[in-house]
Order: structure tokens, then sequence, then C-alpha cells
């Protein structure tokens, strides 16, 4: 087996499925290039007998079938013609008899990706799959059947939640998540690139965790340049990968791209109910469903309110390729010959806009690793529930506030911390220790917690020792912490 960057729990999921004595089924899903094909392939294919069969978008069931028929001469055929089948039934009617001339002793892996693509309107083909697993395939020990698709609410909604004939049914249910700073490392240094920390943090900012695009990066180069020749030199790759992105997942995509956008420029997010009535929806199973979508894809996430309510928090912007688009490709000025320049990047990183876009972008990145938060702060083991903070004043006399991150725990105390993005030891001032104060006595009143209050600045390289952070930062959090 060629060798899988990251995915520890994932391989060891795998693992226990070949390992198994009876048949298995599994249902994979994950947000578009995330990788899901990638690991399936590159862990099952030496492992016995490996049929794969991949859908294709906005294709007719005819082209599905004749696809199907190519997957199936190619494994158990030795290329040998095969005739189309002329629906799904009769397609796995001819898988079928393949499988049963396979020794019972080796197995047998059935993939289908991009299932929600074959899987075409009065199709029937997931009816037929549904019958030929509970009527053949659950009874063969030999057997392992993936189901795979990119369009995350479809495969929840039509495979992991199924009420009918596949109710039950599955063995395991995997969500491929985006790599993390971890991951991203060992993947950039298995290519040969070498980059310190903080760069590789900056080029996560632009791309995020998805392995293609990170796959993309080149050796002997700052993360500065990548991020430049990826969205904005002539023929960047990703200069179009956003709307490629809503293309490939949404039927229609116009709602979906329309709340992307909305909170594009919202860092602390928006209401379900602001976010309707900004986009011209009305609450009901149309917007559930958009809002799923976007939720399971990795656009967008929901952030609970402080306390043990769920109703009540906002909708934020998570995914980092979007954030970068809406900011810089859809505003920027070309250059001479329509392109912004090869040092683009590296000039508007003087930018005031692009300090506000860097300290947003680095603040997403600490959502998604607040576990390395907790283990710096040595809670890893204590329960906590994490949310944004904010109070409006409504009076004259009344003091606002705004936290970052709130990390409630189980332990009877809060971590309010404050995430700042910089370039070297990050210096407490006079007016930002007075701003800290208020932050965390604003957060008692309004809140009237009787837990223990610590404030924590999560920056890149930590704190410059000096009276005014001793005397106000109880905790801190640096770029190392992240990586784990």
């Amino acid at each position: 087996m060629a060798r899988i960057i990251g995915r520890e729990s994932e391989c060891k999921i795998l693992n226990s499925l070949f390992e198994s004595d009876k048949p298995e089924f599994l249902a994979i899903y994950g947000r578009r290039r995330v990788g899901k094909t990638h690991l399936i392939r590159r862990y099952f294919r030496e492992k016995g007998v490996y049929f794969e069969m991949t859908g294709t978008k906005d294709g007719p069931m005819k082209e599905q079938l004749a696809n199907f028929a190519i997957a199936l001469s190619s494994t158990f055929l030795e290329g040998k013609r095969c005739p189309i089948p002329h629906n799904w039934h009769a397609a796995f009617e001819l898988l079928r008899k393949q499988v049963e001339q396979v020794a019972s002793h080796r197995r047998v892996i059935l993939f289908f990706d991009e299932l929600p693509w074959m899987s075409t309107p009065r199709s029937d083909c997931l009816r037929a799959l549904e019958h030929f697993w509970n009527r053949y395939l659950s009874n063969q020990d030999n057997i392992i059947l993936i189901v795979c698709g990119s369009a995350a609410s479809w495969m929840i909604k039509k495979v992991i939640n199924n009420r009918g004939g596949l109710y039950g049914r599955l063995s395991r249910i995997l969500h491929l998540l985006p790599f993390t700073l971890k991951d991203t490392e060992q993947l950039l240094k298995a290519k040969g690139i070498d980059l310190d920390r903080k760069q590789i943090v900056e080029f996560y900012m632009a791309v995020g965790g998805v392995p293609y695009y990170l796959n993309l990066a080149s050796r002997g180069r700052s993360s500065a340049q990548m991020i430049n020749e990826l969205f904005f030199s002539r023929d960047a790759p990703l200069a179009n990968e956003f709307n490629g992105l809503f293309e490939s997942l949404f039927d229609h995509h116009e709602h979906h791209k329309k709340i992307v956008y909305i909170l594009h420029n919202k860092p602390h997010g928006l209401s379900k109910n602001e976010l309707l009535e900004l986009v011209g929806l009305t609450s009901g199973g149309y917007s559930t469903t958009v809002f799923r979508e976007l939720e399971s894809s990795g656009f967008i996430g929901y952030m609970p309110p402080f306390g043990k309510k769920q109703k009540g928090g906002n909708y934020i912007l998570i995914d980092e390729l979007s954030l970068l688009h809406l900011n810089w490709l859809v505003s920027r000025s070309p250059g001479p010959f329509g392109e912004p320049g090869d040092d683009y990047w590296l000039k508007i990183r003087a930018t005031r806009k692009w300090t506000t876009w860097a300290g947003l972008a680095f603040e997403i990145l600490c959502w998604k690793h607040v576990n390395g938060i907790k283990g710096a702060l040595g809670i890893s083991g204590v329960q906590t529930s994490t949310s944004t903070w904010r109070f409006v004043p409504r009076e004259a006399n009344q003091e606002g506030a705004q936290i970052d991150l709130v990390i409630d725990r189980a332990d009877r105390c809060i971590n309010l911390c404050e995430i700042k993005y910089s370039d070297s030891p990050f210096s407490v001032t006079k007016t930002y220790r007075k701003d800290l104060e208020r932050k965390k006595r604003v957060f008692h009143q309004v809140t009237a917690t009787r837990k223990a209050l610590f404030t924590t600045l999560v920056t890149p390289f930590g704190v410059k020792k000096n009276s005014h952070s001793i005397a106000i930062v109880d905790n801190e959090v640096t770029l190392d912490d992240l990586f784990v």
C-alpha cells in the first residue's frame, strides 16, 4: 500500500473493515477535493479484487451505465467488451455474477464514487443498490461495499439517514474533514517543501486543509509566492475554484453563494433570521436545506451563544478559500495585461485590508484547532463548550465587549480567548490592557457567571513580557500549540 499522509484515525477504521470476517458497508462523505477517492483508492486498491466506478456530473443514466460497463470490464473481464446494461438492476446483476466467481477467501471491494451523480432522476440507482446489498452482498462475508459523495447533504439524507431499504445497514460512516495543521506540515515535508510554521499557517489561512490545494504547493517558494501563483498569476489554478465548487456541489447554488458572500464581511456572523431576510428567503424546508448543505460541506459553521442554549447563535463563514476569493479575487485590480502581477500578494500585505483579512482567517484557523488550544491550557480531558461572545450596549452608560473565543469548562472556569495575528511576540500596551480588563468586566457583569475567568491570548509567537501583560494575561497559546 502506498503511503497515506495523515488520516491515522481514518486508516484505523478502514483497517477494521478489511480485517473483519463479515460483509461491511461504508459511507464516506466530505467536501470536494478533500481526498475521499485518494484515501479509498490508496488503501484498498492492492488489498483484493478492487472495483471502482465514478459517477459523472450531470451525466444521463445511459452515460453512467456505460461507465459502469467499462469499470466492470476493466476489473473482471481483462478489458474485454461488456454489454451496457439497460438499467441499474441489470447492472448490479452483472456485477453479482462476476463477484460470485471470486474465491471466498479474497476480499472484494466495491467502490462507488460520487454516488449522488450516479443516482440521476428516475434512474432508481439507489433503490437498485439497496436491493443489491440486502438481497446479495450482505450475505457475502468477503464483501466491502463503499459509497462516496461530495454532495454531503445528499449523502446524509439519502444514505446515512435513509429510512428505506438502507435503514440500519451501514457498518461505518466516515466524514472526511480537511487536514489539520499537523497533517499539512507532514504533507508539505513529504513533498520536500521546508517551510517554517508561520509560513505554513499563512498558506493554510489561504487554502485551508484541503489536500488538493495543498498539493499545488511548490518547492523553493515562500507562502506569499505560492498564494500569488495559485490565485493571482496568469492561468492561476485556483482563480475560479470558488465558482466551480458551488456549481459542482449544489444544483441550485445562487442562494448558497449569496449567503457566503454576505457572511464574508461579517466577522461576528449573522443569525439565521438575519440571513434569511438579506437573502430573500423564508423559513422552511428549502432554506433549511440550503443551510444544511452549506454547513455539511464546510462553508459555514454555527457558533452557539454562550451558555447552555443551542438556539440564538450566529452562522459564520469558515471556508478559507471562499474568504480569500471574496476579499481579493472579486475586487482585485488588474495589471497591465489583465493580471494583478507576480508580486501582488506581497504588495497588499502592507494594507489595512490585508491585516483585517489575516486577523479573521487566523481566528477561523484557531476555531478549527480548538483541541490544540485546550491541550496547551492543560484541559484536554475536561468537558468544554466553545462559543464567541458579544454584548452590544443598549444604554449610554453601558459598556460593550466582544470576545473571540469563549471556552466554558466543566471545572467551573472560563477561558476568555483573544486571538491576535502578528509577526512577532505580541506586545500588550497600557491601552490594550485596559481593553482586556473591560472585556472581562463586562462579560462578568452581563453573564453573571460565578466561574473563574482567565484572560487567554492566542498569538503566533506568544506575548512579550512587560508589566501590562503580567498584570492581565493568565494564559498564552502559541502557533506551535496548534500543530498537534
